[in-house]
């Protein structure tokens, strides 16, 4: 019997097992690197304790570390989460020959499934050759042979990048897997995504838990994932579970796992084998009512499972919420998460919690939401309806992308569930969502009861000229003027038709065209202001001349390391619009600055190792057009 398990991961993974070990009464120990000593997975172990040496992405990568710190813990059993170490084989035998229980399955099936390239081979399916690949086979996929989540993964469409996207994303996988290995396969076009739950125990049962679909992702990475698959023909479905099962016979399959395909044109193609627990992994627990960690941990304690698998019920879709700004090319954001409150009847998966920082060292998830509800229309509308009501202040996240996607057209009806979607629906998903106008509105008036809360009223016999307040937002900048009345109340100028119900720095009702609507309001120092799910920043009077940037200038979208310069760039170069100039290393992905318009490079402040901060001067791009001389 377990006793006490240590998990080698950080935050929500580790938060998810240690939630199912604190249910069967098994003790928990958390590893964490300098970063993360304050971590919520920290907070909620029983005992932690700290990796030392490497910097903060590579700690975790340590596995004699990790076995270290979990005898000294006294754990007997060790999970690995996913991503790290969790499809390391070598990993998995150090952790067997230490006496430790091993949550996960046997070396030999990960060494068989776990490279991608290995598991290709096994069912007899041949990448190709880079040396080459030709036009005719263009577009290609660059993927790492080791891990997932996107990292290590590039879409080629141009031969002449080929060689650079190869050397991208072997040094992204090094740095996320510790595995540079990457191959090449044909990039099959908006195909969907699907994947089948696998669950076997040691004594040859094995149960196929439904499939996934998985198809909306940006970067190769999922961000909504629902089960079951919608609209797949039986037939396919009968294929795709006979399929996953036989790959996990084949290879004496023990634990948790995953199969993936991309279905396109009715066939299925088959991609990986994930020898671990997927993130996704609460969508199948929700709809077949099982705990996957629980059955992890008592497959690996020798448990038999049942013969049958459980029958299925409803639907359940998972949204993972990112600290990113999908209108900036996805740029990852940081800081502080503030507030963070989710409605209740959401299952809520994350490693943070109000108060906590988001960093740059790890991936910028800050958790899943999942619902479950008898039919798939019901999930879309009680999941949407929950990211709406979340309270989420600090950085820019994605919340708003996601509500807007589960209520997109293609995705509500499943009328067109493939990996394009977000190639041709960004621009339209990332408009400013409606109500900019009167958000800030209640937060110039909020402001202006706050103010006068100390300072007294603000009214004046003489009628003087209109205050005016500025916030930024989603959709641009928003002018509010607005004057105080004699009677303590307000008359808002612009935007025209409002009528102030009423007004507290915390609490703003607003009537348009008869309909009064409430807005909780919450003001920070740093001027941002969170209305509802709206997120403004309140704009200075004046701008602030050491701000102005000249024109052409590349600033860092976010803070980072500097990884890579392109090979013999120097000032005075001419360079192409899109050129990659340089590349940025952030919360575990590689980031591409490139040049915005055709010109002349005159000034280049990146090298290779600098850390930077976001806004920093990385290079100025002065474009062909010169401005006319003034006489």
């Amino acid at each position: 019997m377990i006793s006490r398990l240590l998990v080698a991961n950080r935050g929500e993974i580790a938060c998810r097992v240690f939630r199912t070990c604190r249910d069967l009464g098994v003790s928990t120990v958390a590893v964490y690197s300098d970063a993360d000593a304050g971590a919520l997975h920290v907070r909620e172990a029983d005992a932690a304790v700290r990796l030392p040496g490497a910097a903060p992405s590579e700690t975790y990568l340590r596995g004699d570390l990790i076995v270290e710190a979990a005898l000294a813990a006294g754990a007997d059993a060790v999970h690995p989460g996913y991503g790290f170490l969790s499809e390391n084989a070598d990993f998995a035998r150090t952790v067997i020959d230490a006496g430790l229980v091993w949550i996960g399955p046997p070396p030999a099936a990960i060494e068989a499934m776990a490279s991608k390239t290995r598991a290709k081979e096994l069912l007899g399916i041949e990448p190709l050759d880079p040396a080459r690949v030709t036009e005719s086979d263009l577009p290609v996929l660059v993927k790492a042979a080791a891990g997932g989540g996107g990292r290590g993964m590039r879409i080629v469409r141009e031969l002449p990048y080929l060689a650079g996207e190869l050397e991208s994303a072997s040094a992204e996988a090094a740095n996320a897997f510790g595995d540079g290995e990457v191959f090449v396969e044909p990039y099959v076009e908006d195909g969907r995504h699907v994947e089948v739950q696998l669950l076997c125990d040691a004594h040859g049962t094995v149960w196929a838990l439904g499939t996934r679909d998985c198809s909306l992702q940006r970067r190769h990475q999922k961000v909504i994932e629902e089960a079951p698959a919608p609209g797949l023909p039986a037939a396919l479905e009968a294929s795709l579970l006979d399929t996953a099962v036989r790959a996990a016979k084949a290879v004496g399959y023990v634990g948790a796992g995953t199969v993936e395909f991309l279905v396109a044109d009715g066939r299925a193609h088959f991609l990986e084998m994930n020898t671990r627990l997927q993130v996704e992994h609460p969508v199948t627990e929700e709809v077949y009512g099982v705990d996957l960690v629980a059955l992890q941990l008592a497959v690996a304690e020798g448990a038999k499972l049942p013969p049958e698998t459980p029958a299925p019920r409803g639907h359940a879709i998972e949204a993972r919420l990112y600290a990113e700004d999908p209108a900036r090319g996805w740029a990852p954001q940081t800081g502080a998460l503030r507030l963070f409150d989710v409605p209740e009847g959401v299952r809520l998966d994350t490693g943070y919690a109000s108060g906590d920082a988001i960093g740059v060292h790890y991936d910028p998830m800050i958790a899943k939401l999942t619902v479950h509800a008898p039919t798939r229309d019901g999930a879309v509308r009680k999941l949407a309806r929950a990211l709406e009501r979340a309270r989420i202040h600090g950085p820019v996240t994605n919340r708003d992308l996601l509500v807007a996607s589960l209520r997109h057209p293609e995705y509500a009806t499943a009328d067109r569930l493939d990996t394009g979607f977000y190639d041709r629906n960004l621009p339209a998903l990332t408009t400013a969502p409606g109500g900019g106008d009167l958000a800030a509105v209640a937060a110039a008036l909020a402001a202006a009861s706050a103010r006068r809360g100390r300072f007294g009223g603000g009214w004046r016999n003489l009628r003087s000229q209109d205050e005016t307040r500025t916030y930024g937002g989603t959709g641009g900048d928003h002018e509010v003027r607005y004057r105080p009345m004699r009677d303590g109340g307000y008359e808002v100028t612009a935007p025209e038709g409002v009528r102030v119900v009423a007004a507290a720095p915390d609490r703003v009702s607003l009537e348009t065209a008869g309909v009064v609507r409430h807005f909780d309001v919450t003001a920070y120092e740093d001027g941002t202001v969170h209305v509802g799910g709206h997120r403004l920043t309140a704009r200075p009077r004046f701008t602030d001349p050491r701000e102005q940037t000249a024109p052409g200038s590349l600033l860092a979208p976010m803070p980072g390391t500097v990884v890579r310069v392109a090979d013999g760039l120097a000032v005075g170069d001419p360079v192409t619009a899109g050129q990659p100039l340089l590349w940025l290393e952030a919360m575990k992905m590689e980031h591409r600055v490139t040049a915005p318009a055709s010109g002349t490079l005159t000034a280049l402040h990146a090298a290779p190792g600098r850390q930077v901060e976001v806004g920093a001067l990385l290079a100025v791009v002065q474009t062909e057009e010169r401005p006319e001389a003034q006489s």
